[in-house]
């Protein structure tokens, strides 16, 4: 009640959105104290997220090895290193693992490679462009960095005047890079390049710490070939494990009260979709195609 209301007076009042507690630590439900409202793609839901790995060799079956529950506010990019280190306890950590754009970035290749000793596969961000540029930019890859001289210069030849070692709010690591106004107000490219206007700086550069940076540089090309994206084709079968497990066994909405249950009927439908599994590999059961709407097969008709 407190969280939702106030006294305003002799009146009890809604509490505005600015007033309210953040929404991880909000109440969202007076029957699950665990549950917490999350929005995702535009979409909102009262509970909680799973996260499932399976394995995918194309000679085996296709069993999921690894369940993980949080309440819905929870990224997915916090969940990449709880997953590996859950896999890694049980001994079944892939030396290549396949996941969705959400649970990459270039701290968690790194650390992967380094402490697991596995390949993280998926999709980066793209390169940096200004949010309210228009037409062709020259992006941060177009600049080369000289990480012992502490300096980058850009395509035009000119040398960033400085560089400045900060942190994000969230403790990231980053460095700021500019360039001087006044090698950027007469550069021909300048329109292409930045908007900074009437300051000290003209073109800035935010990078991550030397390894990450190249790592991430690397990966931005790599996705890039026709080769990545056949070996990243693998991942997609994890939508078709999804589905499954919404359709046999519903999934999307919990039976129980509470984060632990709600964890423990996710082992256990995870559990039922591997006996289903290893029933059809053992039966020679056909693998079930995919699903086409009644709107698609129409389009295809015609």
């Amino acid at each position: 009640w407190i969280e939702q209301y106030h006294r305003d007076g002799e009146e009890v009042r809604w509490r505005e959105a600015k007033d309210l507690p953040p929404g991880r630590h909000r109440l969202s439900s007076p029957y699950d104290l665990d549950a917490r409202y999350g929005v995702k793609r535009g979409s909102g839901w009262c509970g909680y997220k799973t996260h499932l790995s399976e394995t995918c060799e194309p000679d085996a079956p296709h069993v999921i090895t690894h369940v993980v529950t949080t309440d819905a506010t929870v990224s997915d990019t916090e969940m990449t290193a709880t997953v590996h280190e859950g896999l890694a306890a049980r001994e079944l950590l892939p030396n290549e693992h396949a996941v969705d754009a959400g649970y990459v970035t270039a701290a968690h290749i790194v650390t992967t490679r380094d402490r697991h000793g596995t390949e993280l596969l998926g999709p980066v961000g793209l390169d940096t462009v200004h949010e309210r540029h228009e037409g062709e930019h020259i992006a941060q890859s177009a600049f080369t960095v000289d990480w012992p001289a502490r300096k980058v210069t850009c395509p035009q030849g000119a040398v960033s005047v400085s560089w400045s070692d900060q942190r994000k709010p969230s403790g990231t690591p980053i460095t700021r890079v500019h360039f001087a106004l006044q090698d950027c107000d007469p550069c021909p490219l300048r329109t292409q390049c930045t908007k900074a206007a009437n300051g000290k700086y003209g073109r800035t550069l935010t990078l991550l710490p030397r390894e990450q940076q190249q790592v991430l540089e690397q990966r931005r090309i790599e996705q890039q070939t026709p080769e990545w994206k056949a070996r990243y084709d693998v991942r997609a079968g994890i939508e078709g494990t999804i589905s499954q497990a919404v359709r046999r066994t519903g999934i999307r909405r919990t039976r129980y009260t509470s984060l632990a249950k709600t964890q423990l009927g996710n082992v256990l439908a995870a559990t039922a979709i591997n006996i289903i599994r290893l029933d059809a590999w053992l039966t020679d059961t056909p693998i079930g195609k995919t699903r086409t709407s009644h709107l698609a097969a129409l389009d295809l008709a015609a």
